[in-house]
């Protein structure tokens, strides 16, 4: 048996795969509700049988088997888990080459095409990988014959860039709250949703739905926006909206910096919610307009990945 994890800010998800790969058992647990991975493996594991070899994704950079964890106030490693659980062959990588590995064994029915046009994928072409959840992963994955090279980085952290007046004026009000840094991560990630939303709320005072009023007093943040939007309230709509326009031109600048040939794949948990309105044309507009590389960009395939356990599932493939 193979153990598998998916560390994220908001969840982590354990799994225990046989040697084909297939999952036999998962469980999900609040990654804040807990002060490190020990005690998540130890519920998870109990007196079971040591499986033979383990694998973790986890949202940060992973440097000489270890990592803090980003949006989690965590550090793990691949000694403190071989410690923890027995297994002698333990594997840590980056989330985002976690999910980049789990993409290449889904089927084609695990994905929605995102170009309205004809996509052209190259076989042998590099492929794009973004997924917004809590926060924004970005990775690369490289292709030569049969073999995989998924290239982990953090592009998720890179410089936010506005693109119109508009995002002049987000940018200014994110300044205000990071000053030190404005990243794609503060607006494109389920951190960033209500930041759009309290934005728009900021230049255009309005009297909320009392629902979503309750629900982000809650604390429930980006998923109460998402699903009001698409139940039709105009403010989350708005906000959603201008999300998806976003997320869509940081795609289109991951694909031109790595000549995505092979296409763009977006995981994460917050595009398959969003569905209907990603194929309304919004992310497909900001994805192509790039000047005098619209033409490159538009016979690019773009996909929705529906399967939210390809981390779990490429934290399998890597240990095995």
């Amino acid at each position: 048996m193979i153990l598998a994890g998916d560390i994220g800010g908001t969840k982590t998800v354990l799994a225990l795969y046989d040697n084909q790969l297939v999952m036999q058992r998962r469980k999900t647990y609040p990654s804040q509700s807990f002060p490190g991975l020990a005690p998540i493996l130890a519920d998870f594991l109990g007196d079971a049988v040591k499986p033979a070899a383990a694998g973790f994704g986890i949202a940060g950079p992973v440097r000489d088997g270890a990592c803090t964890a980003t949006n989690l106030p965590w550090q793990v490693s691949v000694e403190d888990i071989a410690a923890h659980t027995g297994i002698d062959r333990v594997a840590l990588v980056n989330d985002l080459v976690a999910t980049a590995h789990g993409l290449m064994y889904l089927p084609d029915e695990a994905f929605v095409e995102l170009n309205p046009g004809t996509a052209q994928i190259d076989p042998q072409g590099t492929i794009a990988v973004l997924a917004a959840g809590t926060g924004l992963g970005e990775a690369i994955v490289c292709r030569v014959g049969d073999r995989i090279t998924a290239l982990p980085t953090e592009g998720g952290h890179t410089d936010f860039a506005p693109r119109n007046e508009r995002d002049d004026r987000l940018l200014a009000y994110l300044r205000s709250l990071y000053p030190d840094h404005v990243s794609n991560e503060r607006v494109i990630s389920g951190l960033g949703i209500p930041v759009l939303y309290d934005f728009l709320d900021n230049e255009s005072p309005h009297v909320a739905n009392p629902e979503l009023a309750a629900a982000l007093d809650a604390g429930e943040g980006a998923a109460a926006i998402g699903l009001h939007a698409l139940g039709g309230d105009p403010q989350a709509r708005t906000a959603i909206d201008w999300f998806c326009d976003l997320y869509g031109a940081e795609a289109g600048n991951m694909a031109l910096k790595t000549l995505a040939t092979g296409g763009v794949i977006l995981g994460g948990g917050i595009a398959p919610k969003l569905l209907p309105i990603l194929r309304e044309g919004g992310f497909w507009n900001a994805f192509t307009a790039k000047g005098r590389f619209r033409d490159l960009l538009v016979g690019l395939s773009v996909r929705v990945c529906l399967d939210q356990d390809a981390a779990l599932l490429g934290a399998a493939a890597v240990a095995s």
